[in-house]
């Protein structure tokens, strides 16, 4: 029986797909319905049968060893036409529009069906549940009844399929947000803390900066005094910046303090601090180091820079350095190395001082 091409059959066909129920593997809820129909209606064949666009497919069978005929060998397909009433056929070889069936010609052949539609909320009938026998027979009242309800149940089924199916979506759905939500939060924390350390790095030098200096001495000076071991600071400032500066343009002043800074750098331990503290001034944070310590890194620090190739001229530093034994606070440490630099640019530049603070008074 071909399939009527029609507003009402692509309706009923994109419900019955709605389901995905088509050409799925057997399930036991099915077959139990299947064969309760077969118990009730005591025959020995029963299906539940989806009519698709040009077949009809069983979701489950009893008594019948095929999955599939054309929907033009189809009695359901013709039971599905009056959805709301189920159709009986008590001898089919007396039914003129059964006469070319093969199921009906085959010897023994089929002489009884009764189908009641699978009928949808959309009223969308999908199939049916049916039942057949080779000899004709009609079904009591109470069978009729029976087979309807067990369609209604089967309908059910699909209901739960489908939602089931939805939540599974919906789910899928949220794991996928979740994830691309996690994945937003880590891109974001991870712009955070670009952005956290661009805050703390010298654009220029790509040593830390200002910022960054005073959070780690504050870090340091306070392990410093839980540990005991005293800690100094370098306060730097190349010589005659301005002229060179002035002489050569702010080019190559740039590149001075580039090279000044790596200079700096390749004379620090990998936990030393090293800072521009600003304009042609770098500051060195020397952990678990005392005076005598931070006196001979300085002096390394100053024959570094004055080793420094690549510049336009040859330039030199003056260092102060501060240890923080007698001190009180990392601010009055810092204040130190810097009086300390002062007397090394006093004292006639490209050398090393340092600063004691004055020895708090006893009390009497």
């Amino acid at each position: 029986m071909k399939a009527v091409a029609s507003p009402e059959e692509a309706f009923r066909l994109e419900d019955l797909r709605s389901f995905h129920v088509l050409d799925t593997p057997p399930e036991q809820a099915y077959d139990d319905l299947v064969q309760l129909a077969a118990n009730i209606c005591d025959t020995p064949k029963a299906l539940i049968s989806l009519v698709d666009e040009d077949r009809q497919w069983f979701k489950a069978r009893v008594g019948v060893q095929i999955l599939q005929t054309p929907r033009c060998d189809s009695l359901c397909a013709l039971a599905i036409q009056e959805p709301d009433r189920l159709l009986e056929i008590p001898d089919a070889r007396h039914d003129p529009r059964l006469a070319h069936f093969p199921w009906v010609r085959a010897e023994p052949g089929l002489r009884f069906y009764a189908g009641a539609p699978l009928v949808t909320a959309a009223g969308a009938a999908l199939g049916t549940v049916c039942v057949m026998d080779t000899v004709p027979r009609e079904l009591t009242t109470r069978q009729r009844a029976s087979l309807q309800a067990l369609a209604r149940q089967v309908v059910e089924l699909l209901n739960l399929r489908r939602a089931r199916a939805e939540l599974e979506f919906v789910l899928g759905e949220q794991h996928v947000r979740h994830q691309q939500l996690e994945l937003q939060q880590r891109r974001i924390e991870q712009l955070n803390q670009d952005l956290q350390e661009q805050t703390m790095v010298d654009p220029l030098t790509a040593l830390k900066n200002r910022r960054a200096l005073d959070s780690a001495l504050d870090h340091e000076f306070a392990k410093s005094e839980r540990s005991k071991v005293p800690l100094c600071v370098l306060m730097i400032d190349a010589d005659h910046f301005k002229p060179y500066n002035d002489a050569y343009g702010h080019l190559a002043g740039d590149q001075a303090l580039m090279l000044i800074g790596l200079a700096i750098k390749s004379q620090t331990r990998v936990y030393d601090h090293v800072a521009r503290y600003g304009g042609e001034e770098f500051c060195v944070i020397l952990p678990d180091t005392p005076l005598p310590a931070g006196l001979l890194v300085a002096e390394r620090v100053r024959q570094s820079i004055r080793a420094v190739e690549g510049l336009r001229r040859q330039m030199s530093c003056s260092i102060g350095v501060a240890c923080s034994e007698g001190v009180e606070t990392p601010k009055k440490l810092l204040e130190f190395s810097d009086r300390a630099m002062y007397l090394a640019k006093q004292g006639g530049r490209d050398r090393v001082e340092s600063y004691l603070p004055p020895p708090r008074p006893v009390p009497l």
